[in-house]
């Protein structure tokens, strides 16, 4: 069964009939987040927020419609200018949702008090406070569901989730069977990126002497791309028998993943005296293209002293445009983490940092089975992994911790 995003409302019934569940080495590992969050589950149909969670989200939304009637009040005015006005307008059509929602919550607020009123003046007409008590009961739900819809509009966004993304994978400890998992790997992404309907485009392979992947990088393109696999960044174990083995003995090698997110040119500004560029011939297998221009392109950031070596295609200019590709996304999630680091905690706290050195996932051959260690999670179909079909298993239940992560540190964002 294929694990897909659920609404709060079914969030519990879904989880515990999921394969997610039933597949857990550790069941309090999943659920340690939901245990520590102000959200107490229970077997109700929506799940209920606690009392100082919906303080502190009211004052929010009390500063948001305090915010709207102000911004109203500008585009109202006839003395307005046309900046001030095309300012709140925009601001306004940001808060558009939030305030649907909003609207919607008083309304049934309002229609709560209502049926709780109406109770109060009917003790001695049970029909009528009957029908009143089952109505405050779906009500109270609407409630509750709007409230969950609230809370995760109001938590904090990552802007870099919509946009594309830069794959890079790195043979690491384990010599020639290292290379071979990084083409496995590689490979994995990039059938998982055609299931999904993304573009992948191969940037650059340096290929080992066994024709596995030494570094190999690539650009994924397509809706919400770095958002779905941001937290794929890290140390991802393997655990088999190489072919070079001729005991049958089984080996641990590691390869490195780094999910980068494509930066535009208003986010990184390349300056030409901060740029080195050097042209070689490509390396290759042979024929008639081989070793004979200089096509390959390695460009050096002087300020950071970032490099980018690119020789994948015969035209300079395309392995050039490549490689700035590259160094472009390098320096903007440089620049990304430095300023998430000194502004919060959060990316730390939800699932793991993503820094390259932390091993996130083995996987294990013989036995079948491929384990996500942050969130203590076995699914035991490694060929459908490797086939990019159930990396949601995986990937569904990272976003879902980082959510649950986010609502519990509501009230200090």
């Amino acid at each position: 069964m294929k694990f897909q995003r659920v609404p709060w409302r079914n969030l519990l019934q879904e989880l515990k009939r999921s394969e997610l569940l039933q597949n857990l080495t550790s069941p309090t590992t999943i659920w340690k987040p939901y245990l520590c969050s102000p959200i107490a589950f229970s077997t109700d149909a929506c799940p209920q927020l606690s009392t100082d969670l919906i303080k502190i989200m009211e004052d929010k939304l009390s500063a948001i419609e305090k915010r709207s009637a102000y911004l109203q009040d500008v585009i109202n005015q006839p003395a307005a200018t046309a900046a001030d006005y095309s300012r709140a307008n925009k601001e306004l059509r940001k808060m558009g949702s939030s305030m649907d929602l909003i609207k919607e919550l008083r309304a049934k607020q309002k229609e709560i008090d209502s049926l709780k009123s109406l109770m109060r003046e009917s003790p001695e007409d049970k029909e009528m406070h009957d029908m009143a008590a089952d109505e405050l009961i779906e009500v109270t739900e609407d409630e509750k569901r709007i409230q969950q819809l609230l809370i995760k509009a109001l938590l904090p966004k990552d802007d870099a989730d919509e946009r594309d993304s830069i794959l890079e994978v790195r043979a690491g400890t384990g010599g020639e069977e290292a290379s071979l998992f990084a083409m496995d790997i590689f490979k994995m992404y990039e059938k998982y990126s055609l299931r999904n309907g993304w573009k992948f485009d191969v940037v650059d392979i340096t290929e080992s002497d066994l024709k596995g992947y030494k570094e190999a990088s690539g650009a994924i393109s397509g809706p919400g791309v770095y958002g779905k696999l941001k937290f794929e960044s890290g140390i991802h174990r393997v655990q088999r028998v190489p072919i070079t083995e001729k005991s049958g003995r089984i080996h641990t090698s590691a390869v490195s993943v780094a999910i980068l997110p494509q930066a535009d040119e208003v986010d990184v500004q390349l300056r030409n005296e901060d740029l080195k560029i050097d042209t070689y011939r490509s390396g290759g297998s042979g024929g008639q293209h081989a070793n004979t221009t200089n096509s390959a392109v390695r460009i050096t950031h002087i300020p950071s002293g970032l490099t980018v070596s690119i020789q994948d295609e015969r035209s300079q200019h395309m392995n050039k445009a490549k490689a700035l590709k590259v160094l472009c996304a390098r320096l903007y999630e440089i620049e990304r983490s430095r300023i998430q680091m000194n502004r919060s905690r959060l990316r730390m706290e939800q699932v793991g940092s993503g820094d390259r050195s932390e091993r996130i996932r083995t996987y294990n051959f013989p036995q079948g089975r491929v384990t996500d260690h942050r969130v203590g999670i076995t699914h035991h179909s490694i060929e459908d992994v490797m086939q990019g079909e159930c990396l949601d298993v995986f990937i569904d239940a990272l976003l879902l911790q980082q959510e649950m992560d986010a609502i519990a540190s509501f009230g200090e964002t």
